[in-house]
């Protein structure tokens, strides 16, 4: 029997907006500072998982809220589970919005909003493609599993937590990225390069701040030092001059004891670092290459930044660069700069590495390059591996198909440096809802999502799970 999933999807467009603005308007950003035994990762991310919840209780569907981390919605009945793995969290908003990133705003068609594009709409689209499917009685002979996390963007602990109690899809997909599809994703992990203590010697002027970064997976917009002691006369005139041959902004304001210059660059994924204008490793190249008499202990962090991380995405300066054919090249991101006198004195530094090397080999290296005597380097957190489902595979095969002929244009794989929930399975792969050719405004200000788009795409998702369900 034939489907008019389209005409379906299209009915559904104005309770699509009202859904997408409602869980858009909820500041969703982990927040353990703020934690409870009920909001392990404090109350926005709780707030989100239950509102969702709520919405498919709504309309009658059976759910499962597992610790207010994350949560499922169900459909069709089987011996296999076919897995759809979302996310209801987001970065912090930041820093250069027009709009309120959490009070959503459709203009020329587009919805404005902190979580619109990653990945809120594409999880209503993925919910809607349940209801029509359960709207127009489609058989499934498998169980469908809408599973939503709500800690994807620092440490998947809510998807950590449901996989530990429920059980693990069979294969499944991903709304959290772009279409054709995604069915290979580079190893992630990020590295703390920590300065040794430097011996103090008498300088004219000391750093007694610096900090770029709010996320390891944001390239910094923006960074701040603070200086005390003896400032050049012409430091003002310096610091516009590196601004204007840099594509950077920058202020200076006076203190009590020196002066405070914030630059701002371009933010950008950290898995496409070659976007942005990383403001941390800008500001480190112009207070070392200034007329600046500086503390030994900044003049190292300084060095460190700017002779082996700025200008360069690839890792090559810090001899970690590799490429592999099938995934292409690692891509390197110093997002989080952290240094006080009497303090933190580290970078973190988000990688993205192809199939071929390994977390443990890139550390050891960072560290021998910067020299052992001057840094210990150490994989912080959880280090994930590459990923890859066959072209073959016949889940890619159906996904490209339904892809194909819902847009008219050839599905192809593709491989990336982002990392999605599909690689939580041995056969998950990522599909949508970025349509081939869109601006990449993920973790970016101004993001947003197409309301064309978000219906388009729980269409496409209708029919991909009919088809891998039946």
């Amino acid at each position: 029997m034939d489907y008019d999933f389209k005409t379906a999807a299209a009915n559904y467009e104005d309770a699509m907006i009202a859904d997408l603005k409602a869980l858009v308007a909820i500041d969703s950003e982990r927040d353990t500072d703020n934690a409870t035994t009920d909001a392990p990762l404090g109350p926005g991310p709780a707030q989100a998982i239950k509102h969702a919840l709520a919405m498919a209780q709504r309309d009658g569907f059976t759910t499962k809220n597992v610790e207010n981390v994350a949560g499922r919605i169900e459909l069709g009945s089987g011996n296999e589970i076919l897995g759809v793995l979302g996310h209801v969290d987001v970065v912090p908003a930041g820093e250069g919005w027009t709009t309120d990133p959490f009070k959503p705003e459709i203009k020329d068609g587009k919805m404005y909003g902190r979580g619109t594009a990653d990945d809120k709409g594409p999880v209503i689209a993925a919910y809607y493609a349940l209801k029509i499917l359960r709207d127009l009685n489609v058989p499934l002979n498998k169980q469908v599993h809408m599973i939503l996390g709500s800690d994807e963007e620092s440490e998947w602990y809510g998807m950590d937590r449901y996989l530990a109690s429920e059980p693990t899809p069979d294969f499944g997909f991903s709304p959290d990225a772009e279409f054709p599809i995604i069915n290979g994703e580079k190893g992630i992990a990020s590295f703390l390069v920590s300065q040794k203590r430097v011996a103090p010697k008498q300088a004219a002027t000391t750093l007694t701040s610096f900090s770029a970064g709010i996320r390891p997976n944001m390239v910094p917009v923006s960074a701040t030092a603070t200086l005390a002691g003896t400032i050049p006369a012409d430091f003002a005139d310096q610091v516009q001059t590196f601004a204007m041959t840099n594509d950077v902004t920058a202020e200076l304001t006076p203190t009590d004891r020196g002066v405070s210059i914030t630059l701002v660059g371009q933010g950008a994924h950290a898995s496409t670092p070659a976007i942005g204008v990383n403001a941390g490793t800008y500001l480190a190249a112009f207070l070392i290459n200034s007329s600046l008499d500086l503390d030994p202990a900044a003049m190292a962090y300084l060095n460190t930044i700017t002779a082996y991380m700025h200008r360069d995405t690839t890792g090559k300066l810090l001899g970690i660069n590799y490429a592999d054919r099938k995934m292409g090249e690692l891509t390197a991101s110093p997002d989080i700069f952290n240094f006080s006198q009497d303090g933190k004195q580290t970078v973190l530094i988000n990688i993205r590495y192809p199939q071929g090397t390994t977390a443990d080999q890139i550390r050891d290296q960072i560290e021998s390059t910067i020299g052992d005597d001057l840094v210990t380097v150490t994989i912080d957190g959880h280090a994930q591996e590459p990923h890859y489902v066959p072209e073959s595979d016949p889940l890619v095969q159906t996904l490209l198909d339904v892809y194909t002929e819902h847009t008219g244009l050839e599905g192809h794989e593709m491989i990336i440096g982002g990392g999605t929930y599909g690689r939580i399975l041995d056969r998950g792969v990522a599909f949508g809802a970025q349509m081939p050719g869109a601006p990449d405004i993920m973790h970016l200000p101004n993001e947003y999502i197409k309301i064309e788009d978000v219906v388009r795409a729980a269409a496409i998702y209708a029919d991909a799970i009919a088809r891998l369900a039946k």
